[in-house]
């Protein structure tokens, strides 16, 4: 029989790209994808693994305490990899109420259940889950900003500067709570900013490209000099996989891309592979339809990671960079973009 492993939020923009890996490199393991389908989450995103024999997905929310106790029970559920989250920032600046719900309370609900599931009492685990672990994908943005120089570690202080950093250094805290308090099998991973395939329309690469396709303005906030490190998602996916199987109990992981670029850099790479692969009908480039606007509130000057820790435990290392990435992305947009 297969391990049968919990995943949140699997129809989202990480979680789609990683289930299928996960699926095609953990032959032994069935996935349950819970899922509730919010803007953030296309069904869509999954179709090239929706008849798969070992995975089932399942609408319902994190937050809904008896879908989840119904689920541990009926799938006896080994083990849980949480990606499900409000995660969009300037959404978390106009209505923080839902991303400390779903964040935090959501958060909450899953890993008691896993802790109902899996042990008799703190530290005295049932017989058959000795190996359970509950593993929570969370963000740099908890670490709060940067200078110019300087890089965040597991061991940097958390600083979140907006509500859904803070919702998310929240979650972090309560995963932390039931390892150090009850001796849960827990994992937290703190990743960089992702880009690639499926990624929700409203964030800045996807912007940038239906903008520039639409022959609309594309919006830079501030003087477009935030900087920040960017991780293909696919990298992400494969980090995630080895510390869920090899990582430390109780450790953080930091998954960072070294690949910090500016967002002026970004739109002007885009920009200049756009003008190559898909021209203009008036002949200008893209670049001309770049637009500045008023910055988000708040927002964070630099982000960039030191993922030190993961690569020398577990060989992971980002086998994209930023320009190999930003290729195979724009191939992906310019199919669906047409």
């Amino acid at each position: 029989m297969p391990q049968v492993i919990l995943v949140t939020g699997g129809a989202g923009f990480i979680g789609s790209n990683f289930i299928p890996y996960f699926l095609e490199t953990n032959p032994e393991t069935h996935l349950i994808n819970l899922d509730l389908l919010t803007y953030a989450g296309k069904i869509e995103n999954l179709a090239e693994i929706k008849n798969h024999p070992r995975y089932t997905f399942v609408q319902g929310d994190i937050k809904d305490k008896s879908l989840v106790a119904k689920l541990f029970s009926e799938y006896d559920i080994k083990g849980v990899i949480h990606f499900a989250a409000e995660s969009h920032v300037d959404n978390s600046i106009a209505d923080p109420e839902i991303f400390l719900q779903t964040n935090v309370i959501g958060t909450f609900v899953l890993i008691h259940q896993a802790y109902i599931h899996w042990m008799e009492k703190p530290f005295h685990i049932k017989k058959g889950y000795e190996s359970s672990r509950f593993h929570h994908v969370s963000t740099d943005e908890v670490y709060g900003s940067l200078g110019e120089t300087g890089l965040f570690e597991e061991t940097t202080p958390y600083a979140p500067n907006s509500p859904y950093s803070a919702s998310k250094a929240g979650s972090d805290f309560v995963v932390r709570s039931y390892h150090h308090t009850y001796g849960m099998n827990t994992i937290i991973t703190n990743c960089s900013n992702n880009y690639g395939p499926k990624q929700h329309a409203e964030k800045l690469i996807p912007t940038i490209m239906r903008k520039s396709l639409a022959e609309e303005p594309i919006p830079i906030y501030g003087q477009g000099t935030n900087v920040r490190d960017w991780l293909y998602v696919l990298d992400h996916a494969k980090g995630i996989d080895l510390a869920f199987r090899k990582g430390r109990s109780g450790e953080t992981y930091n998954i960072g891309g070294r690949n910090e670029r500016n967002n002026n850099y970004i739109v002007n790479k885009i920009c200049e592979i756009l003008d190559k692969k898909k021209p203009r009908s008036n002949g200008k480039s893209y670049k001309d339809l770049i637009t500045y606007v008023a910055d988000r509130p708040g927002h964070d000057k630099r982000y960039a990671i030191d993922a030190n820790k993961i690569e020398t435990e577990l060989s992971w290392k980002a086998e994209e960079n930023f320009e190999t990435g930003i290729e195979k992305t724009i191939d992906w947009y310019l199919e669906r973009l047409k």
